[in-house]
């Protein structure tokens, strides 16, 4: 499993230098790599593109979901990697650490 980084709030809102939040291209699934491959990519496209409101979470075991979303958002808002490589990152880190994400599209989305 990836190691879920601490992020502070403010990194997480105004991200920067984000490669040490992200898997490698390369360790990244091939699944996870295509255009809505996975039901992971999917809730990335949604949060991404038109927001999510009402999300209820169900983490893994041992999973800090504040911590993970943090993560997550950084990774998600950041300009530094190649969009690709952040869908499928995100896609990957999510699977890794929740059992599932339910959520109604709307909302504040990360792309504006």
């Amino acid at each position: 499993m990836f190691e879920i980084k601490e992020v502070p709030e403010l990194e997480a809102i105004f991200p920067g230098a984000v490669k040490h939040l992200m898997p490698r291209w390369e360790e990244i699934p091939a699944e996870f790599k295509e255009y809505r491959g996975t039901k992971w990519n999917g809730v990335f496209n949604d949060w991404f593109y038109h927001g999510a409101k009402n999300v209820k979470y169900k983490p893994k075991p041992g999973v800090d979901t504040a911590k993970a979303m943090r993560h997550v958002r950084a990774v998600m808002g950041s300009f530094e990697p190649k969009h690709e490589h952040k869908e499928a990152a995100v896609a990957y880190l999510l699977s890794q650490w929740f059992e599932d994400i339910s959520y109604e599209k709307g909302g504040e989305p990360v792309y504006r």
